[in-house]
């Protein structure tokens, strides 16, 4: 396997991950899924790996054999979970979810994969958030989770510049995924009005996504370090009503 070939994608399986995975595959990088549950698709440079990314224990455990069998020269850290409430409903252990699924699992991920970057000058880091990171009804743990990555990705890009790895965050606004529509359904009245809402007119698609990956993903973007770049139609320069 030729050097700065293998990709880590996280939450792979479906939606966003499996977009981002498909557009890595066709670039002719080799993807190592990590995701709680088996892609139902499958390609011959695809690799899946079941592991529940909640668990400190088992993400550490995969980061390190992963980066033990591959030149590992990108990270994207996909996977992610909304668990949406008001103030009065949302716990404490919520945001210890969220933060170990969205903040603690790239960090470990990156950690198992860094010597091997910093050892061949280049990596590619790609943090997914989200435009809730910037507020959004129901969201306290989502939003506060998704907005640490721009601080730490900020933080990554100063400490690994010299390196020649850059660490960038994409930003999505709503996308049609399951995990969208397990909180608004598909066709809704809701859907409907929130598209209506976005200034571009639609609700975004996860290819959307994918293209801006691949964009921080190329070797071409090595002058482009820690930013966030929110794929939203607009939505994150007005109101979005959730």
């Amino acid at each position: 396997m030729s050097e700065n070939n293998v990709a880590i994608v996280t939450g792979a399986s479906g939606g966003i991950g499996r977009a981002i995975a498909e557009a890595m595959i066709e670039a002719d990088r080799h993807v190592v899924s990590l995701d709680r549950r088996l892609p139902d698709w499958s390609h011959a440079r695809l690799e899946p790996i079941q592991v529940d990314l909640y668990d400190p224990k088992a993400t550490a455990d995969v980061a390190k054999d992963v980066a033990a069998r591959h030149a590992v020269s990108y990270v994207v850290h996909n996977a992610g979970i909304i668990r949406p409430n008001l103030i009065e409903q949302v716990t404490v252990e919520d945001i210890t979810a969220l933060s170990q699924l969205h903040l603690g699992a790239a960090l470990t991920l990156v950690q198992a994969a860094l010597p091997g970057m910093k050892e061949r000058h280049f990596g590619r880091v790609i943090l997914i958030a989200s435009r809730a990171a910037l507020g959004a009804v129901t969201r306290t743990a989502y939003s506060a989770t998704k907005s640490g990555m721009l601080g730490m990705a900020r933080t990554w890009a100063l400490e690994t510049a010299s390196h020649g790895i850059t660490v960038n965050v994409v930003a999505p606004g709503p996308v049609e995924t399951d995990m969208f529509h397990e909180v608004i359904p598909q066709g809704s009245p809701k859907a409907v009005q929130l598209a209506r809402s976005i200034p571009v007119g639609r609700i975004g698609r996860p290819s959307d996504v994918a293209r801006a990956v691949m964009f921080f993903a190329s070797p071409e973007a090595d002058f482009i370090t820690g930013q966030s770049l929110y794929v939203c139609g607009g939505a994150s320069i007005g109101s979005l009503a959730l």
